[in-house]
């Protein structure tokens, strides 16, 4: 009981002193590390991941990795001012480059900077399927999950270390909180939480490749595609860090309708053929 106040009273306080606003839920998000500290760390891993890899530039995918990266940042831009968050993005600098490689991959880095992997143009397939890779990324970036995993992971690491000064007198007790507590903490706490990011992401993802002009619907077509891509074996959805690929073409399903209709708030009524 001792151990459960004690813990309890360090997630409250450790959470009340380090909270931020997520612009696209208006929930209180963790933020134990800010962006002028996040974003030039993130820039500065992006620009070692370029020096180690060979991007391609003036190719017709380069150059189509561009154009859908420009769209998705101008729709978040128009989303986030109409919502009351104008200037949010005044510290990110986008970039959008193309990597070659045969990894099925692409990611944002807190701050806009983007990358993709040519072995995922084969799944994404048109560049509405890029719209829909590149908005679920952005999405990660613009909701700060990035910020809110790292926050997640020092409250873990805090957690242990209460849990081992509080049990410190009690060998027994300490060592089965030892054994024990990576693989609760992980399964009942952090998993869940980034599996909660990612459908954040597809939400949100969806919305922006709307109102960047691109037809949400074709969102879990791709998710189709990835399936196909990943075969028969799976990870169980508990364990994993992503939702099962059933569990988000079902999501998707469901989502885009509200995403047309967002995107219709700002003019876009019509999709961009896909091709």
């Amino acid at each position: 009981m001792k151990l459960n106040k004690i813990v309890l009273s360090f997630v409250i306080v450790v959470v009340a002193v380090s909270c931020a606003t997520n612009p696209f839920t208006g929930k209180k998000t963790m933020a134990f590390v800010g962006n002028d500290e996040l974003f030039p760390s993130a820039f500065a891993q992006y620009n070692q991941v370029l020096t180690e890899n060979k991007v391609l530039t003036g190719t017709s995918d380069a150059e189509m990795i561009t154009r859908v990266g420009q769209r998705i940042a101008v729709a978040a831009e128009r989303y986030l001012t109409a919502n009351g968050f104008e200037g949010y993005l005044e510290d990110y600098q986008w970039e959008y480059k193309l990597i070659e490689s045969e990894q099925v991959n692409a990611w944002c880095m807190p701050g806009g900077k983007i990358a993709f992997y040519t072995g995922i143009l084969p799944i994404a397939a048109n560049e509405t399927g890029v719209a829909a890779i590149m908005g679920h990324e952005v999405a990660h970036a613009l909701a700060n999950h990035g910020q809110q995993r790292m926050s997640a992971a020092y409250i873990q690491q805090g957690l242990s270390a209460v849990g081992n000064v509080a049990l410190s007198s009690d060998d027994q007790a300490l060592g089965i909180f030892n054994q024990s507590f990576g693989v609760v903490s992980n399964v009942a706490g952090m998993l869940p939480f980034s599996r909660a990011h990612e459908t954040e992401a597809d939400k949100i993802g969806l919305y922006l490749m709307g109102i960047a002009g691109y037809n949400p619907e074709e969102a879990s077509e791709l998710w189709v595609r990835m399936k196909a891509n990943s075969g028969a074996s799976s990870t169980p959805e508990f364990l994993s860090t992503h939702p099962s690929n059933d569990s988000r073409i079902e999501n998707l399903k469901a989502l885009a309708p509200q995403a047309k209709e967002e995107a219709a708030k700002y003019g876009v009524t019509s999709f961009r053929a896909i091709n």
